[in-house]
């Protein structure tokens, strides 16, 4: 049974769980409180659904991992191909069935996530781009489930939108620090497809509309000062990141994580301090 709990990286789910809640705190503020239910059924749903995602990325990936992690539950014979895919399966179907009992917009974020990560681990995540625009929208969507999940979706579909397209933004320039070695591995990345430069001008314009549409929340919703003071720190931070993703892009890529992270403060005192 231990094999099963390690092959979802129960972490990676838990770090999952706790975007979803930021999300309900984003939604609901000071007024959290009285969303107990909500919050939890959210938090469990987005570790369900992201454990099937991990399950079912290793059951594509057997073939790599037998030659790169041998040790896996999968390729070292622990766990056969066909139990982890009804396994991965059946997570996918507990979340969903969850999400039913919270409100119809979390059934159907939870099945449309169901979706995207099967399709990434089958597909997507080996395309150009595309495989970013899926890791953009699941980081992204997180936040939006938890808004869902207290009935206030307007303000996080904002962060989900600013969370997506900056994670878009930041992949790519993972990509490109990344390119000698996915070369070696065969892999047809953006930055291997088109090149360097034209990746990084790709990468800024994702970050770019984030940083845009980062004052929305003071025009829809009753986010203050501390929100435009904090999030101003955060636009200037990814637009650092943007101005060296060719030359850097490890360091770029360090810069925006940081300026998701500030970001997301931003959103989080806003809510609480509007």
């Amino acid at each position: 049974m231990i094999d099963y709990f390690r092959l979802t990286r129960p972490l990676n789910c838990f770090m999952a769980g706790i975007a979803v809640v930021v999300g309900c705190l984003v939604g609901a503020g000071s007024e959290i409180n009285i969303h107990g239910i909500q919050v939890a059924l959210a938090f469990v749903v987005c570790f369900v659904v992201t454990a099937g995602g991990n399950t079912i990325n290793d059951f594509y990936d057997v073939k790599i991992d037998a030659i790169n992690k041998p040790h896996r539950p999968i390729p070292s014979g622990r766990i056969s191909p066909r139990s982890a895919f009804a396994f991965a399966i059946s997570l996918f179907g507990i979340g969903i069935v969850l999400s039913y009992f919270i409100n119809p917009i979390c059934l159907l974020i939870a099945a449309a996530n169901s979706l995207v990560l099967m399709g990434y681990a089958y597909k997507l995540k080996r395309t150009v781009l595309w495989g970013n625009v899926s890791i953009g929208y699941l980081t992204g969507s997180t936040f939006l489930f938890g808004g869902a999940a207290v009935n206030e979706i307007a303000i996080t579909f904002v962060l989900f939108m600013l969370a997506a397209l900056a994670t878009v933004g930041r992949e790519i320039a993972k990509d490109v620090e990344d390119i000698k070695g996915d070369k070696k591995e065969g892999l047809i990345t953006l930055p291997i497809s088109v090149g360097v430069k034209k990746s990084a001008m790709i990468a800024s314009v994702f970050v770019i509309m984030a940083v845009v549409l980062s004052p929305l929340p003071i025009v829809l919703s009753n986010f203050g000062t501390s929100y435009l003071v904090i999030v101003t720190l955060a636009d200037v931070i990814l637009l650092m990141g943007t101005t060296i993703i060719e030359k850097y892009p490890a360091k770029s890529s360090s810069l925006l994580k940081v300026g998701m992270m500030v970001g997301l403060l931003a959103f989080i005192l806003g809510a609480m301090m509007g």
